[in-house]
């Protein structure tokens, strides 16, 4: 390749670009898909028909004769693969709960029973049932069992969300519902939500709308719901720089996803942060190739220009920005109810 040349690869599952690695090759040489490591893959071949499987894309960039390859977004390659072997356990669990309860209930019962048919009771087994406490176990145990019960269900619901955010997308659209994805890419990123000794967790506010299933690619829309809201989490964590605990929790962190029915054609939805904002600089910039506002590691300035491909060029949507420095930022985006 001479200098300055750009040369771009790209290795598309059927549903289109949905790129997830970050890989880079410094030096001026050619970098094939068999010279990928940590993929798990050996040969061209099989790396293609990796590529192809899982639905993604790597995007290979040239300039002043270095490669960068250049990925974002989640690394859940097969998260619908765990996920389905964390339903079988968790299946498995869920079902003897609640035979379980009867159990411990009948246990009790007898219990009850004996107490009652042997007076006085035994020294020995009075002893015994003071040195464990029978009736503070009486009382505790359904409420263990059932914190089981809230556990198992929250395990199934991160499940869940897993395969709905992962989910394959097919060589053709398919109705989705919208507020599923949203719902699942949230519970994902619930981990950066939640308060730690810096801030308290960052409010989210949803009002959604009662939307119609939606003809698009889920798994697509679901990465660009993941960049909209992790740009949003990072636009947060800036404006609290400088700020104290005290500081931010008078004026909390919060974060916004509004939906709604425009017409009988299309749906709106709107993620909003009151974080640092853009000036109109940056947001004229903000869909271009490889612009990026952050700092060096941080980001690869890829995620909002393919963001903005998935919306208007695989869905026939739009996407816009709105900001204002200070006070934060609101990305709006329209997409047809059904396929044109």
């Amino acid at each position: 390749m001479p200098p300055n040349a750009q040369l771009q690869i790209a290795v598309f599952g059927r549903a289109g670009i949905l790129p997830i690695f970050t890989l880079i090759a410094p030096g001026d040489q050619g970098l094939t898909i068999a010279g990928i490591q940590g993929m798990g893959v050996r040969t061209p071949k099989a790396a293609a028909v990796a590529a192809a499987t899982a639905g993604f894309a790597i995007e290979l960039h040239m300039a002043n004769g270095k490669i960068f390859a250049i990925g974002i977004l989640s690394k859940i390659v097969a998260a619908s693969g765990v996920a389905h072997e964390i339903n079988n356990p968790v299946g498995f669990l869920k079902g003897n709960i609640q035979p379980a309860l009867d159990y411990i209930s009948d246990l009790f019962g007898l219990i009850d029973l004996y107490q009652e048919r042997t007076s006085p009771p035994d020294p020995v087994i009075q002893a015994e049932i003071d040195e464990i406490d029978l009736e503070y176990i009486r009382e505790d145990l359904p409420k263990l069992i059932s914190s089981m019960r809230e556990g198992i269900e929250r395990i199934r619901n991160i499940s869940t969300s897993l395969r709905t955010f992962s989910r394959a997308d097919q060589d053709h659209k398919v109705p989705f519902d919208i507020h599923s994805g949203l719902d699942s890419t949230l519970l994902i990123l619930k981990h950066r939500l939640k308060a730690d000794d810096r801030r308290p967790e960052i409010k989210i506010i949803q009002e959604y709308g009662q939307l119609p299933a939606v003809d698009c690619y889920p798994g697509q829309l679901n990465q660009v719901f993941m960049n909209l809201l992790a740009n949003a989490i990072d636009a947060l964590e800036d404006s609290n720089k400088g700020r104290s605990y005290e500081e931010i929790q008078a004026h909390p962190n919060q974060i916004g996803i509004y939906t709604t029915v425009v017409d009988d054609q299309s749906i709106k939805i709107r993620i909003c942060d009151n974080g640092v904002g853009m000036d109109d600089a940056t947001q004229q910039k903000i869909f271009d190739h490889l612009f990026t506002t952050k700092e060096v590691g941080r980001g690869t300035g890829l995620g909002l220009e393919i963001a903005r491909q998935i919306i208007v060029e695989k869905h026939g949507g739009s996407i816009k920005v709105r900001s204002t420095v200070g006070q934060g930022t609101e990305f709006t985006i329209v997409l047809p109810i059904h396929e044109k």
